[in-house]
């Protein structure tokens, strides 16, 4: 009877309303109603920033459609089908009353509730509008109630009728001012800090942490109109969201708990979860659109479409034949596989070719929001150099934040020169200020004109020091993903290989750092290993053992797929099979195909193992022929994988092939000592 879309995440001033079972019973479709409109009138004790007059109206309103439910007996139902019809209508309209108080008392979406109260006070007439005409085809005949029930009825029926809602003289005032900084933004006026401070004060925005709140908020809008057809609300979102950065940035000089929780409240929420939760059951990959169908199970958008188009009708999980093939976007469920990610440094990959960057580059369309960001990119470079220590460490930290995943920020800040002050900070004795300046640079090295300017100004060497003698760990680890990005150039690829304290470092970070810190060690390592003239130097640095002991020992599949990629590329050389084999690396590798989930995972297997058996053939091949359970997922490659996949797989299989039918024929003979093969030919 209750609406249950709460269990996943509604966008806002959406109403997902859903209409009683036409099987209901009479008594409980009135309990359920007053059950609903008990809740509604609860939000009389919640504060509402804007649209304060429509909120308290409209609760009134439901407090005297209560009255009258509560006059009805419902202990009988014997009453004709039109009354269950007009009740069941009052129900659905009172989901989308709850919904809209819900929305209107939202802490994190107050400058757009702001902004949509035309919207918002046309919505809230609709509702009033539609109670009044429920009201007045109830069939007050076939119900028993009083004559002055009957009253009470006629009154809040003409009231419902009677009410205006429309957008309060306050929020028409404060709208306006919004507007002029707006304005102002775009004509790249800096508006005065009382205008701002005023529409803060007006939304109850006190405190960073209530600003930031506001700003994730736009930010996930904005994502969420990206994927829309039209894309209608792109603009104003864009517009508010560099307002609100903007004032985040310029108008609190304070960082309060929040900012911690930032950084680290992915971190906390995923420890306790269990990644198999995340993946999709058909393809057992972690899922990149989760959408929930009509079993309540979940699926990735592409697994589940690809299983419906073929001509299935029934849950792939369990079988149930569906009343319905739509999908409900899982968006509270993306919302933790996204912070996973991010956490872990996975790559979240966006359904449709279309990723979070390339949203927000397109959300930067917004003359107002460049304009904003481009003023805040010379305000906070500003900070860096001239401020305080306090100022400094803030500009620093804000800087992380604004270039972590928006590439119009970064080439902001680029442009506005924040890389040499950070350069200065990653030198400072304290931790927090090191971590931020360090984790601002690598957020910077995307950007492809910040790589020549972090060498040039001496970056490499500071970058080195972080990584050997950081203060804190995550420091270390944001230098690791730093030399990654500079590895994307040859001549950097070569300075860095040639320098003698890099490949210690990473090694050393590798074998003690944390999950985030291996990771940045092995794509760093990876892309050194572009540059041929760097395998023999990892090589002697002892990476080969290291990488396959760890490889023993990890469970997150994203670093054993980056150990997989750097030992296939190492064994693209003799040299480097031969350390491979010698570090007794084979069936580890044998075990990871046959156990990993992850399809990635196994290519690289695949790869590694064919590289070991061209470069290393004696040593490689006849334990691969001897164990029979190498072919059931190479054969599972060849149908499956993606053409290059196919293509090692099947190389690898004729090879093995071969050398059994030799090995048959007598041109080869095996010779068994402990389990290994010397051949005799």
């Amino acid at each position: 009877m209750i609406n249950k879309c709460n269990e996943f995440t509604r966008r806002i001033l959406n109403f997902p309303a859903i209409r009683p079972s036409e099987t209901v019973s009479f008594s409980s479709l009135i309990a359920s109603l007053i059950q609903l409109g008990q809740r509604i009138c609860e939000y009389k004790s919640k504060t509402f920033f804007t649209n304060k007059k429509k909120a308290r109206n409209s609760i009134r309103l439901i407090e005297d459609i209560l009255i009258i439910l509560e006059e009805i007996p419902y202990g009988v139902s014997r009453f004709a089908y039109s009354s269950i019809l007009s009740l069941s209508e009052i129900h659905f309209i009172f989901q989308k009353f709850q919904f809209l108080l819900e929305d209107c008392c939202r802490q994190d979406s107050r400058i757009w509730m702001l902004a949509k109260s035309k919207d918002v006070s046309s919505q809230f007439q609709m509702q009033a509008r539609a109670v009044a005409v429920a009201l007045d085809v109830l069939p007050l005949e076939e119900i028993d109630v009083s004559v002055e029930v009957k009253e009470v009825v006629e009154f809040v029926r003409n009231q419902a009728f009677k009410l205006k809602f429309e957008v309060e003289m306050d929020d028409r005032r404060m709208q306006v001012n919004v507007l002029n900084i707006l304005d102002k933004f775009e004509d790249g006026i800096i508006p005065k800090s009382s205008d701002l401070k005023g529409v803060l004060d007006y939304l109850g925005i006190k405190h960073w942490g209530e600003c930031n709140r506001e700003v994730k908020f736009l930010d996930n809008e904005i994502y969420l109109e990206g994927n829309t057809v039209e894309k209608r609300e792109m603009g104003i979102l864009s517009s508010l969201m560099g307002f609100m950065i903007y004032c985040r940035e310029t108008m609190f000089d304070v960082l309060d708990n929040a900012s911690n929780r930032q950084i680290n409240n992915g971190d906390q929420i995923i420890r306790f979860l269990n990644l198999d939760d995340f993946r999709c059951p058909i393809t057992l990959e972690i899922m990149s659109d989760p959408v929930t169908i009509a079993s309540g199970h979940t699926y990735d958008r592409s697994s589940i479409l690809k299983w419906f188009r073929a001509g299935n009708s029934t849950c792939p999980k369990t079988g149930e034949r569906l009343t319905s093939i739509d999908l409900v976007p899982n968006l509270s469920l993306k919302v933790l596989i996204k912070q996973y990610r991010s956490a872990n440094g996975v790559p979240f990959v966006e359904t449709g070719r279309r990723n979070r960057d390339t949203v927000k580059s397109v959300a930067t369309s917004s003359v107002a929001n460049e304009q904003a960001l481009k003023l805040l990119a010379i305000f906070l470079v500003g900070r860096l150099v001239a401020g305080t220590f306090e100022q400094q460490n803030k500009a620093a930290f804000e800087i992380r934040l604004l270039t972590k995943t928006s590439i119009f920020n970064r080439s902001c800040l680029v442009e506005a020169g924040a890389i040499p002050p950070l350069l200065n900070r990653v030198a400072s004795k304290d931790s927090s200020c090191q971590e931020n300046a360090m984790a601002a640079l690598l957020n910077l090295s995307k950007n492809i004109k910040s790589k020549s300017i972090i060498v040039g100004n001496g970056g490499l060497f500071l970058i080195l020091d972080v990584l050997k003698e950081g203060l804190k760990m995550e420091a270390r680890q944001h230098a690791a993903g730093t030399l990654f990005y500079l590895t994307s150039v040859e001549e950097y690829r070569k300075m860095i290989g040639e320098n003698p304290g890099f490949i210690p470092s990473l090694l050393e970070l590798l074998r003690n750092g944390t999950d985030r810190g291996k990771k940045n060690a092995l794509v760093t390592i990876f892309g050194l290993l572009m540059r041929p003239e760097n395998h023999w130097r990892v090589i002697a640095a002892g990476l080969v053992p290291l990488v396959v002991n760890l490889l023993k020992s990890f469970e997150r599949e994203d670093l054993i797929t980056d150990s997989l990629a750097v030992l296939s590329t190492l064994s693209e050389r003799l040299d480097g099979a031969m350390a491979v084999l010698y570090a007794g690396a084979l069936p580890i590798i044998v075990n990871v195909l046959n156990s990993c989930n992850s399809r990635a995972a196994k290519e690289y297997c695949v790869s590694l193992l064919l590289a070991l058996c061209i470069n290393g053939g004696a040593d490689a091949v006849p334990v691969l022929v001897k164990n029979s359970s190498v072919m059931e997922p190479l054969y599972s490659l060849l149908a499956e994988g993606n053409s290059k996949a196919s293509k090692k797989a099947s190389a690898l299989i004729r090879l093995l092939h071969e050398y059994n039918e030799k090995t048959s024929s007598g041109l080869i003979t095996p010779v068994f000592i402990e389990d290994q093969f010397i051949n005799v030919w």
